[in-house]
């Protein structure tokens, strides 16, 4: 069931990176609640249960937060948790009665999962935004794009590289850790945290002076001729990422790319030339010609693919990094284990969809659930 078979999470419904965490322990095997709304609320765009991917391999209870008996069935389930995960605003879950303090006390062992933009304090601490916002305040944003204007890298630096995969990181670690000091923490994930992370490396070389704040203007920016995308004679595009000597050879080699020594790769005040160059070579063929070449080579190239492609390429194909879900195609878990591999346990729920199921196997009695259903605390 995954190694993360036995571990319990209750997750505060959410959008973005907090489900986007609770996916990915739930794949490996954590038995993680999704709290749901009673009530219909806007979280964006309707994608329809079955294509809400982020929700997918857990079970959904339907509670009313705002209810007492609501708020006390949750804290009953947390009395059984090992963690917990909310993205809401900073204080949201204290004006709930489900801030915590009031979780920790009825659980000390407890791994209280964040998950914000700005952190749980700060100036910014609570204003909205949303992933563009994060990794704007970051650096991230502005070294992302082509040289007229920075350009959004869909909602994957902040929400999932930089929130929901930081999150997930720091309960298991935290979880870890109070197996041996029997005592929970509060996890604080904050986007603009995460993505200055994922940035490392970037700004070591910008501190080094290898890295200039102009876009299209590096090795790993589009600046550079032999690490980019070029299109291909069909209109399709391939990408290249020959950065070191060996892998450039390579390139000269199978593109014929005449006059570009390797020993002068970095010589920047040539790259403008050389990448018109090289585009020229790269337009004479098809895509498909270009595989035919360059696939498996050691220039470090791949094709690439949309998203109809992609889950039916030869290699993914073979890997099986992509599943069908009720007739849904999606990313499998990842990462993979030898032993104790992870799974999608089950489609994407309905909001409530397991309320009575779900309470009755956290140990409330089947009149203990009517009852929170006549008094509205449940849906």
């Amino acid at each position: 069931m995954g190694p993360l078979s036995g571990v319990k999470v209750v997750e505060l419904a959410g959008i973005g990176p907090g489900p986007f965490c609770a996916m990915l322990l739930a794949d490996l095997g954590a038995e993680v609640v999704r709290v749901d709304r009673t009530e219909q609320v806007d979280l964006g765009i309707d994608r329809g249960r079955k294509y809400s991917v982020l929700n997918r391999s857990r079970r959904s209870v339907s509670i009313d937060l705002k209810n007492p008996d609501g708020v006390e069935t949750v804290l009953k389930l947390v009395e059984q948790a090992d963690a917990l995960i909310e993205g809401f605003r900073p204080g949201v879950t204290e004006r709930l009665g489900l801030g915590p303090e009031e979780c920790l006390e009825r659980n000390p062992r407890l791994v209280y999962g964040r998950m914000t933009g700005w952190g749980q304090e700060g100036p910014m601490a609570h204003a909205a935004g949303h992933d563009i916002n994060y990794i704007a305040l970051t650096g991230a944003l502005h070294a992302i794009g082509g040289a007229d204007k920075p350009s959004p890298p869909l909602n994957l630096v902040g929400d999932f590289g930089g929130g929901g995969i930081y999150l997930a990181f720091g309960l298991c670690a935290a979880l870890l850790e109070a197996r041996t000091s029997g005592k929970g923490q509060v996890v604080d994930a904050a986007m603009t945290e995460g993505a200055a992370s994922l940035m490392g490396s970037i700004y070591g070389m910008h501190a080094s002076g290898h890295w200039s704040d102009k876009r299209e203007d590096n090795v790993l920016d589009g600046g550079s001729y032999y690490y980019g995308v070029y299109e291909t004679s069909d209109g399709k595009f391939v990408s290249i990422g020959s950065i070191e000597g060996k892998f450039h050879d390579e390139l000269l080699e199978l593109t014929g790319f005449e006059d570009a020594p390797t020993t002068a790769r970095n010589e920047q005040d040539s790259w403008t030339e050389k990448k018109a160059r090289l585009a020229d070579i790269i337009r004479s063929k098809t895509r498909d010609e270009w595989d035919a070449v360059m696939l498996g080579s050691d220039v470090c190239y791949a094709p690439v693919l949309d998203l109809l492609e992609a889950p039916e390429h030869p290699h993914n194909v073979a890997r099986g990094s992509f599943v069908e879900i009720e007739g849904v195609i999606q990313p499998a878990p990842a990462p993979r284990f030898s032993r104790t591999p992870g799974e999608v346990q089950m489609p994407p729920p309905a909001p409530g969809q397991h309320t009575d199921e779900v309470l009755t196997s956290w140990g409330f009695s089947s009149e203990d659930v009517k009852k929170l259903r006549d008094v509205g605390a449940i849906g």
